[in-house]
């Protein structure tokens, strides 16, 4: 997977193995997004799409499916790091991928019911703001790690105040909705100038995870956010 020893951090590498790792996390980043899309479109057209979004959704249900992302997640990425099996590395982003998918579909359902400009204006002002993102720290070169400590706490704030609505039954609206827009383009600005700060020349796929999460929480609260502007 990589042309450098399996223990080179990114950073502490050679240029060539530098970009080899950077065009490859883009690679699986794009192919994540395209699997998403591709698998979300399969879920829309079976028949049972609306009584699984109704049960994910119904009670206390939503607490359990979090819960159950957040499992899969770190087996995902647990996986995604792997340094002995290429195989593992692939099939970390593919169920983190389909976790996504399956995640998404209540909203996506309820989206598909509005017409396809309220989804296509989402993905559209999500690639914009990630391209615009991602530019930012490639061209200015500037560590975006001193975002840690403010994410993490924002992070616990954030699932804090989502348990509560569901518990409490309150529904925490567009303020909330653009303050995780804010959350989530921080989480890129971090991941993406810490990519070669944390990973191996080894770990593209677990580089792209991480990313493909970043972008998928902030296309979470776009396409809220645009849907109730319908």
């Amino acid at each position: 997977m990589s042309t450098a020893s399996p223990a080179v951090r990114v950073d502490a590498s050679a240029p060539t193995a530098r970009a080899v790792f950077i065009r490859q996390t883009y690679l699986h980043v794009a192919l994540a997004i395209a699997a998403f899309a591709a698998l979300e479109w399969l879920l829309l057209q079976w028949p049972g799409a609306r009584d699984l979004a109704r049960v994910m959704t119904g009670g206390y249900n939503w607490l359990a499916v979090m819960l159950a992302f957040m499992i899969v997640s770190r087996i995902a990425d647990g996986w995604a790091r792997s340094s002995t099996s290429a195989g593992r590395t692939y099939l970390g982003l593919g169920l983190f991928v389909v976790a996504e998918a399956i995640l998404f579909l209540p909203l996506m359902y309820g989206v598909s019911r509005q017409g396809d400009d309220v989804l296509g204006s989402a993905a559209l002002i999500t690639a914009l703001m990630v391209a615009g993102l991602t530019a930012v720290v490639f061209l200015t070169r500037t560590d975006f790690s001193f975002l840690r400590t403010a994410l993490t706490i924002g992070g616990f704030v954030a699932l804090g105040l989502i348990v509560a609505s569901i518990v409490f039954g309150f529904s925490l609206g567009i303020v909330f909705a653009a303050a995780m827009v804010a959350f989530a383009s921080g989480s890129i600005l971090y991941n993406t100038s810490n990519i070669m700060r944390t990973y191996r020349t080894d770990q593209p796929l677990a580089a792209a995870l991480s990313l493909f999460s970043s972008i998928a929480l902030l296309f979470w609260y776009v396409l809220s956010i645009t849907s109730r502007r319908r």
